[in-house]
């Protein structure tokens, strides 16, 4: 268990496309070992946001900051995106699942070492003939495949095809795999989105462990107040592109900026969209 130091800084962040601002001035901190959500209406710059970190998207202003054991503060903002993942230790899964349907899901795990494993085979050609060190890393590759899928009790469907699987199912899997390559932070956008109440309580108890029992840092961008409620640390609201609001779980509750932005309360004249 780690303590909680801070992971991610983001500061003043800003993204704008042409005239439109989606985000502006973003600061947050993110912390190992804990759940920090960020929420908000549709539109309010919550995917921008992770798009911003993971380097899908170059900032228009701010520094996106990650604290690495073994590399120091790297600039996410500077790095190309397979370099987010690979060097820094951020990753994530998307709103609509993106698994290997037709793999197995041992398979869509190991996939998911791909940048390992072609190191070890030297693009293909240790791989061609046997060679041992490409033996080993692929033996690596398949144990560590076992031990998430142990971890997240899915073991027994590891030769199961995953397009036969349930929604919920594949959503847990998704988490598996981008956990085999060992992340700093996992990066969750909406992951409760379809699930029944048992997947999303199950989901609740995985988020929860993730942080206590292995302290990853997770930011988990989500729409169901029940699942950010009950795991989150810290929860920062975004409401078109802006910060409205900071803090616990029950200061969010009794903030009544958040309140009316969430609710959809009617606006007054004086509200700008971006």
């Amino acid at each position: 268990m780690s303590t909680h130091h801070t992971l991610l800084e983001v500061e003043h962040l800003t993204m704008r496309f042409g005239g439109l601002t989606a985000l502006s001035d973003l600061s947050l901190n993110v912390a190992a070992g804990q759940i920090t959500s960020i929420i908000g209406p549709n539109g309010a710059g919550k995917t921008t946001f992770f798009n911003c970190l993971t380097g899908f998207y170059k900032p228009t202003e701010g520094a996106v900051r990650m604290h690495h054991p073994q590399h120091g503060a790297l600039l996410l903002n500077e790095m190309p995106s397979y370099h987010v993942a690979r060097k820094a230790g951020v990753v994530r899964t998307f709103q609509n699942i993106r698994l290997f349907p037709n793999m197995t899901v041992l398979e869509n795990l190991i996939v998911a070492q791909h940048n390992a494993l072609q190191t070890a085979s030297r693009f293909s050609l240790a791989g061609l003939f046997g060679r041992a060190g490409y033996k080993a890393a692929r033996q690596q590759a398949l144990e560590k495949a076992e031990m998430w899928l142990t971890r997240l009790k899915l073991l027994d469907l590891a030769d199961t095809a995953a397009g036969n699987l349930s929604y919920g199912t594949q959503r847990r899997i998704e988490i598996a795999r981008a956990l085999c390559v060992d992340p700093l932070l996992i990066c969750l956008d909406e992951p409760a989105a379809g699930l029944n109440p048992r997947e999303s309580a199950e989901l609740n108890e995985l988020l929860v462990y993730l942080s206590r029992e292995h302290g990853k840092g997770v930011l988990l961008i989500e729409h169901d107040m029940n699942v950010v409620m009950r795991v989150s640390d810290h929860i920062c609201v975004l409401n078109f592109g802006n910060k409205i609001a900071e803090g616990t779980p029950q200061q969010i509750q009794q903030d009544p900026n958040v309140i009316k932005a969430y609710l959809g309360e009617e606006e007054t004249d004086e509200k700008v969209a971006a």
